[in-house]
């Protein structure tokens, strides 16, 4: 136990690409920790890392303190709530939600754990999971400042950086202000990518000339050279899961009345990715998309 931090113990539900990543750098900085998971491969990933995992909600639920939602939908966690109101569980103080999700969803979720004395906190992850693994995520958190100083050690013990944003929902749309800048660097990094090939410069110095220079990003030095392999497996980030992201995106700039016309086009060839069967590769894979367009 990690009492000086006066955390007792932590519970992760969802051990994917992050939670099993947070889920490891929260047990090698010493604190209790249960993953949940009802993918039998993913508990015995986490066993074999030396964590206590388990299927049923019920059993870390009594165990966590502090739970972390690591969750790939709306219905995920409207589901998690509801299991902890119906269920009276007591145990749990506070809830850091990781995940990519409508701001709606979470705040009808935030307002009825309040009922029940369960703090929501907002705070979606910038990286992807290799960044997860390295522990070099940004976290934008958002909700109770008493609460947020309250985690902020385990967060801490698993991010690179943590942002307080203020008022519940900063966070969230934060996050998705900076995957609209992710779309649209994905989709240069594989136009960069394409056009060197195209012209015969060598691949891994041109690489490495970009990576040092203006025109560089984090997502170029990161996909890349998955581009130039035409390796996009493991994936990092699914095309699957990023379009729901981008829909996320979508809702805020139509809610907001903003023009948006390198996201627009950049929206339309990640459906394309999706439509033609690339669903479980990393987007970097949007790479074939111009590929195949400029064969023809």
């Amino acid at each position: 136990m990690n009492s000086k931090n006066n955390i007792h113990s932590v519970g992760v539900i969802g051990l994917g690409i992050i939670g099993s990543a947070l889920s490891k750098h929260i047990h090698l900085s010493d604190f209790d920790v249960m993953g949940f998971d009802i993918d039998d491969l993913k508990i015995e990933a986490a066993i074999a890392n030396g964590i206590e995992a388990t299927k049923k909600l019920a059993n870390i639920t009594e165990f966590s303190e502090v739970l972390i939602t690591c969750l790939p939908s709306n219905k995920s966690l409207d589901d998690t709530v509801n299991y902890l109101i119906d269920n009276n569980c007591d145990s749990v103080k506070i809830i850091i939600d990781t995940s990519t999700l409508s701001l709606d969803c979470k705040t009808r979720n935030k307002d009825a754990l309040n009922k029940i004395g369960i703090t929501l906190l907002d705070c979606p992850i910038s990286g992807t999971g290799k960044q997860a693994e390295d522990a070099d995520i940004v976290i934008y958190a958002s909700g109770n400042s008493s609460s947020y100083e309250t985690v902020l050690p385990l967060i801490r013990s698993f991010s690179r950086e943590c942002f307080y944003l203020g008022d519940f929902g900063n966070g969230t749309k934060t996050k998705l202000i900076a995957n609209l800048l992710v779309a649209i660097h994905n989709v240069a990094s594989a136009e960069a990518i394409l056009l060197g090939k195209k012209t015969g410069i060598e691949m891994e110095t041109l690489f490495n000339v970009i990576a040092s220079g203006a025109g560089s990003s984090k997502i170029f030095e990161l996909r890349a050279p998955m581009m130039i392999e035409r390796e996009y497996q493991p994936a990092t980030m699914k095309m699957s899961v990023w379009e729901k992201d981008l829909e996320l995106i979508k809702e805020l700039v139509d809610a907001h009345g903003t023009d948006a016309p390198l996201f627009n086009l950049t929206k339309e060839l990640y459906k394309k990715a999706v439509d033609l069967g690339l669903d479980d590769e990393d987007t970097a894979s949007i790479y074939e998309i111009l590929n195949a367009n400029s064969s023809r």
